[in-house]
């Protein structure tokens, strides 16, 4: 009976130690197979946060006139966070530079002044993904400084004696205008149509007329030019201001990043300081 429990005791020995071996093996072989998961997941990470910081090239924006100010401002700040990256802008009546976009020309990104405007390029199938609603803008009264004409309200504009601008009804600012105006029944002679905000602002500027209606941006960017009189009837014709990245873009990922700066919030606090309400 000794003799055999010594016998079958050996044995049973040796396979404890070789299931401890084993197990030792295994508990290696675990810990470098983690620590190797591990250091790949951080080169992974790495690469990946090192090629969102690599963007370089030109990113070029279509963007209404009225926010020429604001986004001239997040151009600058984008090409601080990106070195190597340049990003050109053309401002302009919404209706025009859709047009430009359908007709062929080059851009990657697509700011318009109203969602009908943008409608043209999403029709045409030239964008690239859902447009989406960064910030909106409402209407104001540019009078000559210190108001000389005590112009008080919308119906004010009607007066015989007073030259009054606005911008064509084919572009977001005039269509607004126009709906405020249809709103309060009135109807307005203009003495001319411009084809985009600034331009109708302008007009104030160098008293070629008495008042234009432009939006609250514009009043603000342009200081102590011209007097801002606020009136009701523009709480009826309020405009979203939509963005999108261009089907043709020509870099794509700076396209991407120049709309997220937009959409964050150092571009809602660029563009609120600005005068834009927030959609």
């Amino acid at each position: 009976m000794t003799r055999t429990a010594r016998r079958t005791g050996r044995p049973m020995q040796v396979a404890a130690l070789g299931v401890t071996a084993l197990l030792a093996l295994s508990a290696c072989s675990s810990s470098d197979d983690s620590s190797s998961t591990d250091a790949n997941s951080a080169a992974s990470g790495s690469a990946s946060a090192s090629a969102s910081d690599q963007l370089s090239g030109t990113v070029t924006v279509f963007a209404a006139a009225s926010l020429k100010e604001s986004f001239t401002t997040l151009g600058k700040q984008f090409e601080k966070a990106h070195p190597g990256t340049k990003v050109t802008f053309s401002f302009g009546g919404s209706d025009s530079l859709a047009a430009s976009i359908t007709g062929g020309a080059p851009a990657d990104v697509f700011a318009s002044a109203s969602p009908k405007t943008m409608k043209i390029v999403t029709d045409a199938g030239d964008a690239s993904g859902t447009p989406a609603t960064f910030v909106r803008n409402q209407l104001e009264i540019a009078t000559l400084p210190g108001n000389p004409d005590k112009v008080a309200s919308l119906k004010d504009l009607t007066k015989s004696s007073l030259k009054v601008v606005l911008c064509d009804k084919t572009v977001p600012c005039g269509a607004a205008a126009q709906k405020a105006l249809d709103a309060s029944k009135l109807k307005l002679t203009p003495v001319s149509h411009e084809q985009d905000v600034k331009a109708a602002l302008t007009k104030v500027e160098l008293k070629e007329a008495d008042a234009a209606v432009v939006y609250k941006t514009d009043v603000h960017a342009a200081g102590d030019k011209v007097e801002g009189v606020e009136f009701p009837e523009s709480a009826d014709a309020v405009n979203d201001y939509p963005i999108v990245q261009l089907k043709d873009a020509q870099n794509s990922e700076a396209a991407k990043a120049f709309i997220a700066l937009v959409q964050s919030a150092e571009g809602r606090k660029v563009l609120t300081e600005a005068g834009f309400l927030q959609p």
